[in-house]
Protein backbone atom coordinates (compact mmCIF):
# COMPACT_ATOMS: atom_id res chain seq x y z
CA UNK A 1 0.00 0.00 0.00
CA UNK A 2 1.23 3.51 -0.55
CA UNK A 3 1.69 5.98 2.61
CA UNK A 4 -0.99 8.24 0.89
CA UNK A 5 -3.46 5.27 1.45
CA UNK A 6 -2.25 4.56 4.94
CA UNK A 7 -2.37 8.35 5.90
CA UNK A 8 -6.03 8.64 4.48
CA UNK A 9 -7.23 5.53 6.10
CA UNK A 10 -5.75 6.88 9.97
CA UNK A 11 -7.14 10.18 9.42
CA UNK A 12 -10.77 8.76 8.57
CA UNK A 13 -10.17 6.43 11.52
CA UNK A 14 -8.95 9.25 13.86
CA UNK A 15 -11.71 11.23 13.45
CA UNK A 16 -14.40 8.86 13.71
CA UNK A 17 -12.38 7.72 16.92
CA UNK A 18 -12.83 11.42 18.25
CA UNK A 19 -16.35 11.58 17.65
CA UNK A 20 -17.85 8.06 18.87
CA UNK A 21 -15.60 7.25 21.61
CA UNK A 22 -17.14 3.79 22.11
CA UNK A 23 -19.26 1.06 21.42
CA UNK A 24 -21.49 -1.38 23.43
CA UNK A 25 -22.70 -4.61 22.65
CA UNK A 26 -24.97 -7.23 24.17
CA UNK A 27 -24.77 -11.06 25.09
CA UNK A 28 -27.38 -12.90 25.77
CA UNK A 29 -26.60 -15.85 28.09
CA UNK A 30 -28.82 -18.64 29.47
CA UNK A 31 -28.95 -18.95 33.36
CA UNK A 32 -31.54 -21.67 34.16
CA UNK A 33 -32.89 -24.00 31.22
CA UNK A 34 -35.30 -26.13 33.17
CA UNK A 35 -37.75 -27.90 30.90
CA UNK A 36 -39.75 -25.37 29.40
CA UNK A 37 -38.52 -22.98 31.49
CA UNK A 38 -35.89 -21.05 30.50
CA UNK A 39 -34.61 -17.24 32.12
CA UNK A 40 -31.88 -15.14 30.15
CA UNK A 41 -29.91 -12.64 30.99
CA UNK A 42 -28.60 -9.61 29.04
CA UNK A 43 -24.91 -8.49 29.62
CA UNK A 44 -24.02 -5.65 28.22
CA UNK A 45 -20.12 -4.94 27.47
CA UNK A 46 -18.67 -1.29 26.74
CA UNK A 47 -15.85 -1.05 24.77
CA UNK A 48 -14.47 2.55 25.32
CA UNK A 49 -11.02 4.17 24.06
CA UNK A 50 -9.88 8.07 24.86
CA UNK A 51 -10.33 10.38 22.34
CA UNK A 52 -6.54 10.99 22.67
CA UNK A 53 -5.68 8.29 20.54
CA UNK A 54 -8.17 9.62 17.62
CA UNK A 55 -6.32 12.58 18.05
CA UNK A 56 -3.21 10.89 17.56
CA UNK A 57 -4.21 8.97 14.78
CA UNK A 58 -5.25 12.12 12.72
CA UNK A 59 -2.12 13.62 13.91
CA UNK A 60 0.15 10.24 12.01
CA UNK A 61 -2.25 10.33 9.11
CA UNK A 62 -1.89 14.03 8.46
CA UNK A 63 2.26 13.28 8.20
CA UNK A 64 2.33 10.48 6.00
CA UNK A 65 -0.53 11.75 3.42
CA UNK A 66 1.73 15.13 3.39
CA UNK A 67 5.19 13.35 3.48
CA UNK A 68 7.06 13.41 0.23
CA UNK A 69 8.57 9.81 -0.76
CA UNK A 70 11.74 9.36 -1.17
CA UNK A 71 13.33 7.08 -3.51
Amino acid sequence: MQKKTIGLVLIVLGILMMAYTGFNFVTKEKVVDFGPIEISQKTNHPVQWSPILGVALLIGGTFLTLSKKKD
